[in-house]
């Protein structure tokens, strides 16, 4: 299969042509070489950027299970308090070990 190249014309400002007529003189490019090797970089960076976005919703993901480890274990926490507390409450409702007829009607603090 023979190499097929396809021509690209590129308009540029006033302004741009000569600041990109420097650079070529500068780094002894033609247009050409340096279309193509921009180009190429461009890509290059697009698929790099695409890579860092699936690493960071991976991530994401990953921390997602984990936040919510963190989220339950202070919630549990504050569940077994008030089971806690509850169960006081209701102690404080039995019947007086005195006086068997009697309950107790205060709170445990």
């Amino acid at each position: 299969m023979a190499n097929v190249e396809n021509r690209l014309v590129v308009n540029l400002s006033e302004i741009l042509l000569p600041e990109l007529s420097d650079v070529l003189v500068k780094d002894s490019k033609k247009k050409n070489s340096f279309a193509k090797n921009a180009i190429l970089m461009y890509i290059e960076e697009q698929d790099k950027h695409e890579q860092m976005i699936k690493e960071m919703e991976r991530g994401y993901r990953e921390m997602a299970s984990l936040n919510l480890e963190y989220s339950e274990f202070g919630f549990e926490s504050y569940l077994n308090e008030i089971n806690e507390y509850e169960n006081q409450l209701s102690e404080s409702e039995m019947p007086n070990d005195d006086n068997v007829s009697e309950k107790r009607r205060y709170f445990l603090c």
